[in-house]
């Protein structure tokens, strides 16, 4: 079975990525393809990573779960997603790693799914707005507590991806950045349902409709009707064109809750982000979804 898991990153419109599958898992089921409710498994994925922390899987663990979570449904790929398996917002941040928990995590399920196709599915964000929306969600009131004196120049996504990739080699990462969600949507939601390269997707459109005038979003999909033969890659540059133009202001700028931070910090955090990304692509086994 073909296992794939979304696991955030937290702040990166998680919840609205799941509705999206669910919208689409009539049409997913019809290609063997299931989207379980997350209520079905997120609790029962969490109690088993808790009790492999003192002993292996049963060996009948692996069918047991599966059983519940389809619920009799005949599926060869099944998408799950789950915020919390590498830890609340609050703990997401050790030794200077991003999802700290991560590796720990992902070598135990694959030991618990071991003749299994495992794919991880994990957003990346600007660690200059990440950081501080993790923080905003601790009780510290001090940025440097929080990252516990480690320099935040130094926090790369890069050591989090390799670092799962070395505790859990057999398992794939998928992985794409938060900023570019709007242009990537929908080839996130057909890679997750391992779809055909252009093949539409309910709901493609959802996160662009939310940081996009009402009469930019009109006059958007009027364009795409009136161009029904655009590849992917000029949509992306459409839906950018279109951005820059009737993009919601308030939608997409955010007020930073970073004490101590320059304007100096975070646009220095944000170069170091972007040069972050050839070491994140180069990484094998790991894809990086770009628009």
């Amino acid at each position: 079975m073909q296992l794939v898991l979304h696991a955030g990153a937290h702040f990166t419109e998680e919840d609205r990525l799941m509705r999206c599958l669910l919208r689409n898992k009539e049409d997913f089921s019809k290609r063997g393809v299931a989207v379980p409710g997350p209520g079905k498994y997120r609790t029962l994925l969490r109690d088993t990573m808790a009790a492999m922390q003192d002993a292996p899987p049963a060996p009948d663990a692996r069918d047991v779960l599966i059983d519940l979570i389809l619920d009799e449904e005949d599926a060869d790929r099944v998408i799950l997603s789950h915020m919390f398996l590498f830890g609340a917002p609050r703990a997401c941040v050790r030794d200077g790693l991003m999802y700290c928990l991560a590796p720990e995590r992902m070598r135990q399920l694959a030991a618990l799914f071991p003749n299994d196709e495992i794919e991880l599915f994990l957003t990346m964000r600007n660690p200059a707005t990440f950081l501080p929306a993790l923080f905003g969600s601790t009780p510290q009131k001090d940025m440097k507590a929080f990252l516990r004196g480690r320099d935040p120049f130094a926090i790369r996504w890069s050591d989090t991806m390799a670092a799962i990739r070395s505790a859990a080699p057999q398992i794939t990462i998928t992985t794409w950045c938060f900023e570019d969600m709007p242009m990537i949507w929908a080839q996130i939601i057909r890679e997750m349902g391992a779809l055909e390269h252009g093949e539409k997707v309910v709901g493609g459109f959802d996160l662009l409709s939310e940081i996009m005038s009402k009469d930019g979003m009109q006059r958007f999909r009027a364009y795409l009707k009136s161009h029904p033969k655009m590849t992917e890659m000029q949509k992306r540059r459409v839906i950018a064109a279109f951005l820059d133009k009737f993009a919601i202001e308030d939608e997409i700028e955010e007020e930073l809750n970073a004490p101590g931070w320059t304007e100096d910090t975070i646009d220095t955090m944000s170069d170091i982000y972007e040069e972050d990304m050839l070491n994140v692509a180069r990484i094998p086994g790991v894809t990086l979804i770009t628009p």
